[in-house]
């Protein structure tokens, strides 16, 4: 069995919210911060990747 990897998202803000795009199958929404320095922040309830469109060539 195989798992299936998390999704990555680009996007252009550094201040996210993730609710897991699931309807009423996600989670509770979630207000996230990408650090400049990293350039991508994960989300705790479903692992979605949040990368930053400026940091898209180096993290992913």
């Amino acid at each position: 069995m195989t798992i299936q990897a998390p999704e990555t998202k680009i996007v252009e803000s550094y201040r996210i919210a993730c609710d897991g795009s699931e309807g009423a199958l996600g989670h509770p929404r979630v207000y996230l911060q990408i650090p400049e320095a990293d350039g991508f922040v994960e989300c705790p309830y479903c692992d979605c990747r949040y990368v930053h469109k400026d940091a898209a060539d180096i993290v992913a």
